[in-house]
């Protein structure tokens, strides 16, 4: 009974192996990405630096600690109402009227700028990820195609050693095919080493055991985007520049907050004192201890510093100002180029098919022919390369506009809604 028990729990646990197993086969370009949201060291080193800024506004939109001052006397000093033993003064400053508001603004605006910073980094993480799972996949497709190819290769040399035993072919036509074979077999080989450092690549974005498999899907989809008025405000999403946009409202708060800080602060305090009662005499009030209200006010005379930090903020607010206009020429310019690639990958992908279906009807031909004595066997061999290499392109051609639309991707800040999908 006992063994019985323990086959069942073993094979249960095998089950959930099993069914863990083809979970992890069947992840997503998705849910890749949603585990590089959560687990990618940049991503989470990015977010942590947001959420440290945030700690910022209540710091310096405090008031500054109050001041106690304790005083005894070593020789009391002597009033009308009795000895004065002992004094504390508390005292707290508070800065001009909007000080402290204009600080936590500007503090907010730059922990909204490093919000910003983090969907920047997040989003280059997912271009990153897209750009090697196209990349694993290109490979593993470019394997079975060449395996597939090995497998027609090894069908011609049945035909030649057939032909060549009937005596209608040569031996050198079996020698050609070898030495085809032998190239194919040396690329598969070169082809499946290079799976593994790039999936190592693609785990470690996703941080994660580097010997995990990747499991890529069928096929890359892409689309060419709607046209798109080249403006200023189609950039507007993107991170990079939205941190500019914050820094600049920042810095300019920053002229106000300098700006604050020349003007007086006034403090409001109380002394108390302790007076003892006198024996020589009982005055009115006498030994009754000393309260006093103070108010103090500081003496902001010496503006130059605070004249050299408004005017640096100013040129801080003026040079972000600056930083904005090339970044959005440098985001024009990239959109323009990516823009052309995907275009140029879906012109060949459709070239790529015409041809295709153009050389396999040329192919049925040849072979037809070879088989017939008409036609030359290393035609067949040179047509079956040149399908081959359309195969590869294609394969080639539908990666680069994946890769180039993802960028488009990352360019709009169109990462909430993701137009490029894999489907089985």
């Amino acid at each position: 009974m006992e063994s019985k028990i323990k086959y069942r729990v073993i094979f249960l646990l095998f089950l959930f192996l099993g069914l863990v197993e083809n979970d992890l086969k069947a992840q997503t370009l998705e849910q890749y990405l949603q585990i590089a949201a959560e687990k990618n060291p940049k991503v989470k080193a990015s977010y942590a630096q947001f959420e440290a800024a945030m700690q910022q506004a209540p710091q310096v939109a405090s008031l500054p600690d109050p001041t106690l001052t304790m005083s005894a006397f070593g020789k009391m000093i002597e009033t009308r109402v009795g000895a004065q033993e002992a004094k504390f003064s508390l005292m707290q400053m508070f800065p001009w009227f909007g000080t402290l508001d204009a600080k936590r603004d500007a503090a907010n605006l730059m922990a909204e700028a490093k919000f910003q910073q983090y969907l920047d980094v997040r989003n280059q993480v997912f271009f990153e990820v897209k750009s090697v799972y196209a990349e694993i996949y290109a490979i593993q497709k470019t394997i079975q195609l060449k395996q597939e190819n090995l497998e027609i290769l090894d069908s011609y040399r049945e035909l030649s050693l057939s032909r060549f035993k009937s005596g209608n072919a040569p031996m050198s036509n079996i020698v050609k095919v070898d030495i085809k074979r032998e190239g194919a077999i040396t690329e598969i080989e070169l082809l499946q080493e290079l799976i593994e450092p790039m999936q190592t690549k693609l785990n470690l974005l996703l941080s994660q055991n580097s010997e995990t498999p990747i499991e890529t899907e069928d096929t890359l989809r892409f689309e060419i985007p709607e046209p798109l008025e080249l403006k200023e405000e189609l950039f507007d999403a993107n991170p990079m520049l939205v941190v500019l946009d914050k820094q600049e409202e920042a810095f300019k708060m920053q002229e106000v907050v300098a700006g604050k800080n020349a003007l007086p602060m006034i403090g409001l305090g109380v002394d108390y004192s302790i007076i003892s009662k006198r024996t020589d005499a009982n005055p009115e009030m006498n030994g009754q201890d000393a309260i006093m209200p103070m108010l103090s006010i500081s003496l902001p005379i010496f503006q130059k510093k605070y004249r050299a930090a408004k005017k640096e903020a100013a040129i801080m607010s003026e040079s972000v100002v600056h930083q904005k206009e090339a970044q959005k020429n440098e985001l024009q310019t990239m959109y323009e180029m990516t823009l052309y690639e995907v275009k140029k990958a879906k012109k060949l992908i459709s070239l790529y098919d015409r041809q295709l279906k153009s050389s396999d009807q040329a192919n049925k031909l040849l072979i037809s022919g070879f088989s017939n004595a008409i036609a030359d066997f290393e035609e067949v061999l040179q047509m079956n390369q040149d399908i081959l290499g359309l195969e590869t392109q294609q394969v080639e051609a539908l990666k680069d506009g994946f890769i180039a639309s993802a960028k488009l991707d990352y360019l709009l800040a169109n990462q909430s809604d993701v137009n490029i999908s894999s489907t089985k």
